[in-house]
């Protein structure tokens, strides 16, 4: 299986949140001028996920979209509630098996293109039913590693 640990979106935060709720501890009983001009916090909830219940974060375990810039312990945001266009980046489930492949579909043709050389596109029959498309990835989230 190259799909680890699935998240689901536990978020429950709220978008009625400003900043301004914050309690501030200020001896001097003032608060700082610029208080009154603050702004809310960047939620990142807000940005990255469009349907809550539809959403889950998967942990990759493979190499197979290397190409696309998702590498082995990047973690995919992925929508269920998306239907596949072609070019999409899928999670495909395939005779039991969670894949992460480029959606590729032409007239009656329907193919999983992997993102390195290593590994061959996968034709799939539309008949199959060991084959479902699982979700949509949305976005990619991976540690920037460098020396220091």
């Amino acid at each position: 299986m190259e799909i680890g640990n699935a998240f689901s979106a536990a978020y429950t935060g709220t978008k009625e949140f400003q900043q301004q709720n914050v309690r501030n501890a200020n001896a001097t009983g003032f608060g700082a001028a610029a208080d009154d001009y603050a702004t809310r916090g960047l939620d990142l909830n807000e940005y990255l996920i469009r349907n809550k219940p539809a959403t889950f974060f998967l942990r990759i375990q493979s190499d197979s979209m290397i190409g696309a810039g998702i590498h082995q312990g990047d973690l995919v945001i992925v929508d269920r509630s998306i239907t596949p266009g072609n070019g999409h980046i899928v999670i495909a489930s395939l005779n039991g098996e969670m894949l992460i492949r480029r959606y590729e579909k032409q007239f009656n043709k329907l193919r999983l293109i992997p993102a390195t050389k290593l590994l061959a596109p996968i034709d799939i029959d539309p008949s199959n039913e060991g084959f479902s498309i699982w979700g949509v990835v949305m976005y990619v989230i991976h540690e920037m590693k460098g020396e220091r």
